[in-house]
């Protein structure tokens, strides 16, 4: 993560940051933010120390895990929400040979962002509202 990134992301999570430039050039492709790059951003924005920064992102999505193993789901508010949600026993069809394949029932992890997240990243400002 690029300061510049933290330090958006720290605005956005209405944290009191300096602004500072950016050393590296801004990458065009696409990546990746990583567990390091959240407990980098939280060393960088709350002042923690990076081991402890690198804890607390660590607690935070243990906790997280937790919650959606005991089927409850997750709430993040002007987010979005997770939850498991079950799918039944079912025949599937092998594209490439047509043959048909039993599938058995599971547990599926499902993201429903929120409509203030859609609205951020279709470049509209929505109020910061609760997610209904």
């Amino acid at each position: 993560m690029t300061k510049s990134e933290t330090m958006r992301a720290a605005g956005e999570l209405g944290l009191s940051v300096a602004e500072h430039t950016v050393d590296a050039p801004q990458r065009t492709a696409q990546r990746t933010v990583t567990r390091v790059d959240l407990a980098e951003a939280v060393y960088r924005c709350v002042g923690l120390s990076r081991k402890e920064s690198a804890s607390l992102v660590q607690s935070v999505l243990e906790e997280l895990a937790d919650a959606l193993i005991r089927d409850e789901s997750v709430k993040l508010s002007s987010f979005g929400r997770f939850l498991v949600r079950a799918k039944p026993e079912r025949i599937g069809r092998n594209p490439k040979t047509g043959i048909e394949v039993p599938i058995t029932q599971r547990r599926v992890l499902v993201f429903k962002p929120s409509h203030v997240l859609k609205a951020r990243i279709n470049g509209r400002v929505v109020a910061d509202e609760k997610d209904s």
